[in-house]
């Protein structure tokens, strides 16, 4: 499995970048935020790699972060759910935004992506949002699983994984009640979309 390709980008495209490593020139299909970080022609790069093999092709994947081909690898798993159309999710938004979508459950960000109907876009939301959930208390997004079981200080932590600063995590918490991190962080989405 080929998992990191560090070398010099010798082509840059819209969809996809080549990247030269020891004479040897790699073809990985990339989305829009990853092609934000690529640089110029000549330059040395290094991107998080996923290889699909199919009967007919071997198709590279690249990624600017693990968090982005984590989340890829996440999508693959969604039934009708593609690379292709998994790509197109990873262009429309940084991951953190991606993320804090999955978590509110926000539908209406994925059927903004060509090719993802209502249907889709909720299928997308109920088959990952535990698992995003879950992930970001667990630093899938940056940060250590916290020691302690308290709902409120896990969520508080899952917050502040996905990006909001620790004021931010605690006035999002203020006036909700739940029993478990995970309901905590619904809510405070729901109610705090920036």
């Amino acid at each position: 499995m080929i998992a990191l390709l560090a070398g010099t980008v010798a082509v840059r495209r819209p969809d996809h970048v080549i990247v030269s490593c020891q004479g040897v020139g790699y073809r990985l299909a990339v989305s829009a935020q990853t092609l934000g970080h690529v640089p110029a022609a000549g330059q040395p790069v290094t991107l998080h790699c996923h290889l699909i093999v199919r009967e007919d092709a071997l198709t590279l994947y690249g990624f600017a972060g693990e968090e982005e081909r984590d989340l890829f690898l996440l999508l693959l798993g969604v039934p009708s759910v593609g690379p292709k159309v998994a790509i197109d999710i990873l262009s429309a938004a940084p991951v953190h935004d991606l993320v804090r979508a999955l978590a509110a459950g926000d539908a209406a960000r994925f059927q903004s992506v060509k090719g993802i109907g209502k249907r889709t876009a909720e299928r997308i939301i109920v088959e990952l949002r535990e698992k995003v959930l879950g992930d970001a208390l667990a630093g899938f997004v940056g940060g250590a699983a916290p020691a302690e079981d308290d709902p409120r200080r896990l969520a508080r932590e899952g917050l502040t994984g996905l990006g909001y600063s620790p004021e931010e995590a605690e006035a999002l918490l203020r006036d909700l009640d739940g029993d478990s991190p995970e309901a905590l962080i619904a809510g405070a989405l729901r109610g705090g979309r920036r």
